[in-house]
């Protein structure tokens, strides 16, 4: 999908709900909250899994943002229901026909599907309707390239568009490929085919050579870091579940804040000072979401990275949104792919204030941590979590005496840890300190 500069493309929305995937969907849904509660000791449910119509209704208005984000303007939408997939067009030739039809009444300049399509669906849908047709993965792309800055975004975003482009150049027909052969199957597409299959290949190699320069380069920039040990911890979460606006809240770094999906494509690292006087570094990542493209995950690798050396994740969730543990799961799934599952992980609930005063106090009475970032609430105790919960470089109390004369140790405990109990003993100082233990450690010759 082409950028838009002036005047927004009109956009045809198109849902495929498969009621035979929802049914068992929704079973597997039903079983696992009937163990959830069994083993809470909950008894009986309350009421049956959530409906798939609110399953849909939620897709659709996160379609509905992601064509938003990508500066279309929807003209009309059309919802497909069916047992399955139809291999040739995803939604049978009669929904085709009438999608036609809708397309040329609604002026539509794109055919946005709010699924993945085979290279097969995406030639056949292409030759029978008026305009344009993008599935949700050159969708989600094309967000990905409005919003990629830096050099590296603008790299790893190309990368996914290129991987994701080479399977389908054979989309446009056997003539038009050598993998057909026979009568017939040899024509002067077939040059021009193989032309662009080569050329890609070659800029794809290119890319992976610049990206792993770009690997190379934080890797080293890392070990840096790392060569004065400070502890990293990585936000993560949902698309729009707002992490840029907790990692301003956190860092009064002023990075941008939008409610537009993807705002945040490139890490954003800043030192922060905890309660106990660690520093640690925050980086802001990408948002995840329903059906992230693989091609994504992977080219992103270098950029998540930060999220695998991280000691510890911040998973930030959106409590308002109805569809909260629906967006917990899919995150726990890229974890899951980048291997991180085991990490330390703190839960933390965002946008608070848009509960209820009863429901926001049942949740701060619960002991989770709630926080508005927009409004700044709940900060310090979201600090305090990421404090108990970094080992790597522990908080530990020690007592010490040290002379008076020694000012610039007196001045590196008092900024670096804090300073319990402080009394004045001749020409020394005594005092019990709690710090962190690397710190406190350069001074073990003063302990008491």
């Amino acid at each position: 999908m082409n950028t838009v500069n002036q005047s927004a493309e009109r956009a045809l929305l198109v849902s495929v709900d498969f009621t035979a995937q929802r049914r068992q969907l929704t079973r597997t849904a039903a079983l696992a909250r009937e163990a959830a509660l069994a083993t809470s000791g909950e008894g009986e449910m309350a009421e049956s899994a959530p409906s798939a119509s609110f399953g849909m209704e939620a897709s659709l208005e996160e379609f509905r943002e992601l064509v938003i984000s990508a500066g279309a303007e929807i003209a009309a939408e059309i919802v497909q229901r069916r047992p399955k997939a139809d291999p040739a067009t995803l939604i049978g030739s009669g929904k085709v026909e009438e999608l036609e039809g809708i397309a040329a009444s609604s002026n539509a300049d794109v055919i946005l599907f709010d699924h993945d399509l085979t290279p097969t669906q995406l030639r056949n849908l292409e030759n029978a309707l008026p305009c344009r047709v993008v599935d949700r993965t050159q969708l989600i792309l094309d967000i990905f390239a409005r919003h990629a800055r830096t050099r590296e975004g603008q790299l790893q975003v190309e990368l996914a568009q290129l991987e994701y482009m080479l399977p389908r150049l054979t989309g446009r027909g056997a003539s038009m490929s050598q993998l057909g052969g026979g009568i017939g199957t040899r024509g002067p597409g077939e040059t021009q085919l193989e032309t662009d299959r080569r050329r890609i290949q070659r800029r794809l190699l290119q890319l992976k050579q610049e990206i792993e320069g770009v690997r190379r380069i934080r890797t080293q920039q890392r070990q840096r870091r790392e060569g004065v040990p400070v502890p990293a911890v990585a936000l993560v979460g949902y698309t729009n579940a707002g992490k840029s606006t907790l990692f301003n809240a956190m860092t009064k770094a002023g990075v941008l804040e939008s409610a537009r999906m993807f705002a945040t494509l490139d890490p954003k690292l800043k030192a922060i000072i905890l309660p106990s006087r660690r520093k640690v570094l925050l980086s802001d990542t990408v948002g995840f979401i329903r059906n992230l493209p693989h091609t994504l995950v992977t080219s992103f690798r270098a950029t998540l990275e930060e999220v695998q050396k991280a000691e510890v994740l911040v998973h930030l969730r959106d409590c308002s949104s109805p569809m909260q543990e629906e967006h917990k799961a899919e995150v726990e799934k890229v974890l899951a792919e980048l291997e991180v599952l085991s990490k330390p992980r703190i839960e933390v609930l965002n946008k608070i204030d848009l509960l209820p005063p009863d429901e926001r106090a049942a949740l701060e009475a619960g002991g989770a941590v709630a926080v508005s970032a927009r409004l700044g609430c709940g900060i310090d105790k979201l600090l305090a979590h990421i404090d108990a919960a970094l080992v790597a470089d522990p908080i530990v109390e020690q007592r010490f005496e040290i002379p008076q004369s020694q000012g610039d140790v007196l001045a590196a405990l008092g900024a670096g840890a804090l300073i319990r109990e402080r009394e004045f003993v001749g020409n020394s100082v005594a005092m019990t300190v709690a710090g962190p233990a690397s710190l406190l450690g350069r001074y073990r010759r003063y302990q008491v």
